[in-house]
């Protein structure tokens, strides 16, 4: 069968505020024929980026409705596209590959689309390396900013999350996949939090759980347990939450990479070492994720450019040598995602 159905999907989703590159193998077509059928395909490109009735897609698109219900429902339940609640009545809409279609895979990841994005996953970066708003950012951990009186609310973990009045959890899908991949990593993987919109999706897809607030902030201590760093969207209202590792969240584990990991992940803080007080225990260096700590002269400091504000090292801390700093002139996250995602559409230049 011709590839001309996906080469035409690739571009639709290329379009989109994040993108969808091509590579010189085609790995990216490989990755949609996995996700799409030629149907799928099709019909998602008469699709737009804003959620509409089936009633309305079908009088645009020229199909019946009650045909094409079942086929949409269908592709939503397979990741293809996103569906949002209006009471009982659902409206769909396309969507972008991440955040967004890639995450919708959890339920259906199988090895060979784990390794097919393993090789694609560079390139996605690699298209984003020079937009400078990002989809994700990290929040300190909430015990190393008790006390902080100038905290930001889109700052305090806990305050985002107890806001929210659907929350669902599921597992993190760079932790399955690398599991999958034979790469299998010893931190819990239950710990991928969705809401509102998307927490509702993700039980529809049955993908997920819903749990209360207090039984997310019992899981947001064991991804504090866990030296796990904390990642809502980049937003004031949360979307989703990771607890990320650096060892399978492949934009951790490529800001790791770098020296200067800071420049490219969302923070608002950076840890700084009070040399007096700090007896040389190295637990932070255990807990850093970054390898931001390092020893000179017989005393441990922060490595410039190398903190991300997560607050992992102030938690280990014995004698509470380490503080959390506010970046000057940080300027608060878009208050709702789509915002974000917009925004990240016009630094693309396809908005």
């Amino acid at each position: 069968m011709s590839d001309d159905v996906y080469q035409r999907l690739r571009e639709f989703l290329d379009a989109m505020p994040a993108g969808y590159p091509a590579t010189p193998t085609g790995v990216e077509i490989k990755i949609l024929k996995k996700i799409f059928t030629p149907e799928y395909a099709e019909l998602t490109m008469q699709l737009t980026q804003e959620p509409e009735r089936v009633s309305a897609i079908a009088a645009r698109i020229g199909r019946d409705e009650a045909e094409l219900a079942p086929i949409l429902e269908a592709m939503a339940l397979k990741g293809c596209i996103y569906r949002v609640r209006e009471g009982e009545e659902r409206l769909y809409r396309a969507f972008q590959f991440i955040v967004g279609i890639y995450e919708f895979q959890l339920p259906h990841l199988d090895r060979e689309f784990c390794e097919l994005f393993e090789e694609y996953f560079p390139h996605i970066a690699m298209s984003l390396a020079d937009v400078k708003t990002t989809q994700l950012r990290v929040v300190p951990l909430e015990s190393s900013v008790e006390g902080m009186s100038t905290v930001a609310p889109y700052n305090r973990v806990r305050e985002l999350v107890a806001q929210q009045e659907l929350i669902t959890v599921q597992d993190c899908i760079c932790r399955k996949e690398q599991e999958l991949l034979d790469n299998k990593c010893d931190r819990p993987r239950d710990l991928c939090f969705t809401f509102g919109e998307f927490a509702q999706y993700t039980l529809d897809n049955k993908a997920a759980r819903q749990i209360t607030t207090e039984e997310a902030f019992t899981l947001l201590d064991k991804a504090e347990e866990s030296a796990l760093v904390v990642c809502p969207t980049n937003s004031e209202n949360i979307q989703a939450l990771c607890c990320c590792c650096p060892c399978c969240c492949g934009g951790l584990k490529l800001a790791k990479m770098m020296d200067r990991p800071a420049d490219v992940v969302t923070s608002y803080y950076v840890a700084a070492i009070d040399a007096e007080e700090c007896t040389s225990c190295e637990a932070c260096v255990e807990r850093c994720q970054m390898e931001a700590i390092a020893e000179t002269d017989d005393v441990f400091a922060i490595v410039d450019g190398r903190c991300i504000g997560c607050g992992l090292c102030i938690a280990s801390c014995p004698t509470e040598a380490i503080a959390m700093i506010p970046k000057d002139g940080a300027p608060a996250p878009p208050k709702e995602f789509h915002e974000t995602i917009a925004r990240i559409g016009v630094e693309r230049g396809v908005l």
